[in-house]
């Protein structure tokens, strides 16, 4: 018996949704790579390599892990290199993006220099661009919104691409349907198109959430391929985060206590959302928790549930349940492994939960456990 908390992530979801990623990539030509901001869950990589997965990077650990753990050279972006950082960009990545025209030209040389070492390999530099056009309501996760440090505008860009830029990057989505996707399409080719057929590439971003139940990954397919039919010199890549591991993990908690204010009954967990589930904070939104009941029904039990910490925010809320909740139930806060496990702190000392992989043969394994030592060591 496992004790609480802890996340779980189920081998079965998994690759049921590695099973549709590849199959669009095959249908529509596309490369599909992963976002580490979405997923680093490292010990599941082996599952991914099967796939012939790639990754996208944006920082050094995350192309480290590229390198280390799923055995490939990373797609890597970061909105400023230094002097002291692309050198270790450049040995672990096939692609290099630039933020900025200014920041291609500042490291254009080095880059040349290292692809001609004999120790190099080639590297293929992009440059991100911003369309300003985003489906994204949520300002924190807008990249596209008015004064955005992402990109270059099509009012910034030289009438002539500099030297060495192979391909484009565009970030516009999060958690979309294909649908935006064409939207910014359109806002792109009207924009940038004079320069497409001079490119060998375009990465369209992330944001795209074809796992999620009522995606039209045929209307998907056919946008990609038309567009690869007009632009027949581009390889197109896409770097979902969240659709590799949509739905494939929940986080399992258990109730400690049951307070009342003001009329108000908040039940205390073992959990915290601002530890353990920031985007419920950040966003915000509720999550779905399997025992309560799916809509409000009056006369039953109703209750918000807050995090074990001292921080008077760390509660959302309002759930129902058919019974009085006790110390000891179960809650299991569902689809907490995109961008939750990545994004998980130690703040106040909270436990950090477990992480485990139910195996499709049913054996639970543990992958990761936390202890004082991990608190701790982090200010070592």
């Amino acid at each position: 018996m496992l004790s609480t908390p802890y996340y779980i992530v189920y081998e079965e979801r998994l690759r049921r949704n590695l099973d549709l990623i590849t199959d669009v990539s095959r249908r529509s030509g596309a490369e599909i790579i992963m976002a580490f901001k979405a997923n680093a869950l490292w010990r599941t990589f082996p599952i991914f390599r099967e796939y012939g997965v790639a990754s996208t990077a944006s920082s050094l650990n995350e192309m480290q892990l590229a390198v280390d753990e799923l055995h490939r050279l990373a797609h890597s972006y970061c909105p400023a290199y230094t002097d002291d950082t692309i050198g270790d960009y450049m040995r672990g990545s096939s692609h290099i993006t630039f933020n900025s025209v200014t920041q291609f030209e500042r490291f254009a040389d080095r880059i040349r220099e290292f692809s001609a070492s004999p120790n190099g390999h080639h590297i293929s530099c992009g440059l991100r661009i911003n369309p300003m056009c985003s489906v994204v309501e949520t300002d924190i996760y807008n990249p596209c919104g008015p004064g955005s440090r992402f990109g270059v505008t099509a009012d910034r860009m030289p009438e002539i691409l500099p030297d060495g830029i192979e391909g484009f990057h565009f970030h516009a989505l999060c958690e979309s349907t294909s649908f935006d996707l064409e939207k910014v399409l359109e806002a792109v080719e009207s924009q940038f198109g004079k320069f497409l057929p001079k490119l060998k590439w375009l990465n369209m971003g992330g944001g795209h959430l074809m796992t999620r139940e009522g995606y039209d990954t045929g209307h998907l397919v056919k946008l990609l391929r038309d567009f690869g039919g007009r632009y027949p010199n581009l390889h197109l890549i896409l770097e979902p985060g969240s659709a590799f591991t949509w739905r494939t993990g929940d986080l399992i908690a258990s109730v400690v206590d049951v307070v009342e204010n003001s009329g108000i009954s908040t039940i205390i967990a073992d959990v915290s959302f601002a530890c353990h589930m920031p985007d419920c904070l950040e966003m915000p939104y509720k999550p779905t928790v399997s025992e309560a009941l799916p809509e409000d029904v009056p006369g039953k039990y109703v209750y918000r549930i807050g995090g074990n910490s001292c921080l008077s925010g760390d509660f959302v809320g309002n759930w129902t349940f058919d019974h009085p909740v006790k110390p000891g139930d179960i809650l299991t806060f569902e689809d907490m492994n995109h961008y939750t496990t990545v994004k998980t702190n130690m703040f106040n000392g909270i436990q950090h939960p477990s992480i485990v992989l139910k195996r499709i043969d049913g054996l639970v394994e543990m992958l990761r456990e936390f202890n004082y030592c991990d608190y701790k060591n982090r200010m070592d």
